[in-house]
């Protein structure tokens, strides 16, 4: 059983490569929560599972939260990202 972590940071238009984020600025939106990043991963067709007292270690002081992705075998994490990158910013339109 394989668990992914994605972090609303990899998400994040406002931050650069080197922060953080994973995705291309294309596909990234300003400040994603927790909430939304979820949604997209249940969009894609997994279970996501909300972390929400987590904060993502390249930002300690603020607890963002995590989404895990559940049994997630048959897709890379950069696909799983590319995937749920494209939802986010569909949500945000």
């Amino acid at each position: 059983m394989v668990e992914n972590v994605i972090w609303p940071a990899y998400f994040d238009a406002t931050l650069s490569r080197r922060e953080g984020r994973r995705v291309p600025r294309s596909l990234a939106v300003e400040d994603p929560t927790v909430d939304e990043v979820a949604q997209a991963v249940g969009q894609v067709g997994y279970d996501a599972v909300i972390e929400r007292e987590k904060a993502y270690p390249r930002q300690g002081w603020t607890e963002s939260g995590r989404v895990l992705v559940k049994d997630a075998d048959d897709a890379g994490k950069s696909d799983l990202l590319q995937a749920v990158g494209a939802y986010v910013a569909t949500l945000r339109e």
